[in-house]
């Protein structure tokens, strides 16, 4: 992994991205701690138009690198999709969340993988990525297969392929490395999430790159050997200042993740 690889993903920093002048104050901030991707989730698409947006990602040095799109969008109108990529000017986008999805239902996750493998054809054909974003319900077993393997199993890796979260894969009780590895040819991003444990508690939390419990030495390792295009740092909520998350995370994967 090179430096240049690690982006940085507005839905963290998201109730500092409400308006226009806070968008271009976020991005300064951004590329200031050194970031030199984003990729836009999390922030109202009616805002700014996408060629401001751009603008202002590029004025900063920044480069979009993906996007997430609203998921019903996605499967029924991808159309629409291809048109905001190319006016963001950027070939990869995510489809983000699973709503209304019922993970125990054969039909319902075999019926989700074909309008995915649908719309990633209609996305192929400008030239561009549809990606999956995984959480950990599609770690709900289906006939003895989680449902994210079914989704994989059932569409084509042109059309579809992985947007691996690295704490979603620990939380939904699989294994990040394991996972990377079977994505080989098929991740070009990879969310880089740190998985943490509330203290005094049971309960998991996220935290900053190094902070938590992952080993993000050999997810690395296992993403360049898989391919992997961009590592985008999430963290989806922040003990303080998310500004100060996202430069922890950055400092720490200057020090220890990257290559000399």
């Amino acid at each position: 992994m090179k430096i240049e690889q690690v982006a940085c993903i507005t839905y963290t920093l998201r109730d500092f991205c409400k308006t226009p002048d806070e968008f271009k104050e976020s991005m300064k901030k951004v590329a200031d701690i050194g970031y030199k991707a984003v990729q836009i989730s999390g922030i109202d698409r009616e805002m700014m138009p996408e060629e401001e947006v751009a603008a202002v990602c590029a004025e900063n040095g920044l480069t979009i690198c993906a996007t997430h799109e609203d998921s019903k969008t996605i499967l029924n109108e991808p159309e629409k999709i291809a048109e905001r990529l190319t006016r963001l000017g950027t070939k990869y986008t995510a489809y983000p969340y699973p709503a209304d999805i019922d993970f125990t239902d054969t039909a319902v996750v075999d019926g989700l993988a074909a309008g995915l493998d649908k719309a990633g054809g209609v996305l192929k054909a400008a030239g561009q990525v549809l990606t999956y974003h995984n959480h950990s319900v599609e770690f709900t077993k289906v006939n003895g297969k989680t449902a994210l393997e079914i989704i994989y199993d059932k569409t084509d890796p042109v059309s579809l392929q992985a947007e691996l979260d690295t704490y979603w894969v620990q939380a939904g009780g699989g294994n990040p490395v394991a996972w990377i590895e079977s994505m080989k040819g098929r991740l070009p991003l990879l969310h880089m999430k740190d998985f943490g444990v509330k203290p005094g508690t049971n309960e998991t939390t996220w935290t900053e790159i190094g902070n938590g419990n992952l080993d993000f030495k050999a997810i690395v390792a296992a993403a360049d050997a898989a391919g992997c295009e961009w590592y985008i740092v999430e963290q989806d909520t922040c003990p303080g200042d998310p500004f100060d998350s996202i430069k922890q995370s950055f400092d720490y994967i200057k020090a220890n993740l990257v290559e000399a």
